[in-house]
């Protein structure tokens, strides 16, 4: 068995480990590099844009160019059996078929350097395209923005003077409205001064002896039968005492006029006859199923009554 205790010579004391520490990098080299691949792969990216953009218009060019070709060969095909048809029928010589024939192979020959041209020039436009399409297009836009200022203008110029007419016409409305009620107000004080709310005040109205004015004590008939005053014809239909609201029907001119809800010494006006002449009905109490007041009427009005009114 081993001895536990230490060598002689040697130390008590356990072996000391020192922890060897890894190079820590900085942080902004993996920020740098991230950077650098972001910006690696963006101008990839816009160069493989461009690629595809300039392979797509070369490949429409090189179509319309096949195109041109093929249309080229068919004239060129044609044009050969006219010559053999002409031949035919004219008596071409050999030499003269040979003359046409070379004469239409250097036409050939001519339209393939045109081809051969057009591709230089299509080349040429391609690398100028777009300084030259932006600048159409700016130009295109400045002048539609010209166009709609211009379009514009006009139409604010336009409602504008509507604007100012319509301003002056609600001028004038305001002008008369305010004239008509200046009318109303005096029509009604005039009304209001004409109205009896008693018996001493109707006695000063025919004292005044402007209009004629005859006695209403109306009830409720049971069989809606009406009742003559003056030269018209009423009923009553309902009274509301609390409230001092009443309901009457006034036959005139071979109608029947309805007036519903109203009030104590509120004027019910109507017109009467082909001269349309005011009438005016005021009443001064209302009970249960009884009303009180008077009937007005202009001096001129010819009464067609059967019995004479009360007054």
């Amino acid at each position: 068995m081993s001895s536990l205790r230490p060598r002689e010579g040697g130390s008590g004391e356990p072996p000391v480990y020192n922890q060897v520490k890894k190079p820590v990098l900085p942080l902004w080299i993996p920020i740098l590099l991230i950077t650098l691949v972001v910006a690696l792969a963006g101008i990839a990216y816009a160069q493989f844009s461009a690629k595809s953009s300039l392979e797509k218009r070369v490949n429409d060019l090189e179509a319309m160019l096949n195109e041109n070709l093929t249309r080229l060969q068919a004239s060129t095909t044609a044009l050969a059996s006219d010559i053999e048809v002409v031949t035919k029928k004219v008596g071409v010589t050999d030499k003269e078929l040979g003359n046409a024939r070379a004469f239409a192979e250097k036409l050939r020959v001519e339209h393939e350097k045109t081809l051969e041209e057009q591709r230089r020039l299509a080349s040429t436009v391609e690398k100028k395209a777009d300084s030259a399409d932006v600048a159409a297009a700016r130009a295109e836009a400045a002048t539609k923005v010209a166009e709609i200022q211009k379009e514009s203008d006009t139409k604010i110029s336009s409602v504008s003077g509507e604007v100012k007419t319509v301003a002056t016409d609600l001028a004038s409305t305001r002008q008369e409205v305010a004239a008509s009620r200046r009318e109303i107000t005096d029509v009604k004080t005039t009304l209001s001064a004409d109205i009896a709310k008693n018996s001493s005040e109707l006695a000063s109205l025919r004292q005044k002896g402007e209009r004629n004015y005859f006695d209403i004590d109306l009830k409720k008939a049971k069989k809606n039968e009406m009742q003559r005053v003056g030269d018209i014809r009423l009923e009553l239909r309902e009274t509301d005492a609390k409230k001092g609201k009443y309901y009457i029907i006034i036959q005139v001119d071979d109608s029947k006029l309805e007036k519903k809800d109203k009030l104590i010494n509120e004027p019910v006006q109507f017109l009467v006859g082909a001269d349309q002449q005011r009438y005016e009905i005021v009443v001064n109490k209302v009970e249960k199923d009884r009303i009180v007041g008077y009937l007005s009427t202009p001096k001129n009005k010819a009464l067609s009554a059967e019995r004479p009114a009360t007054r």
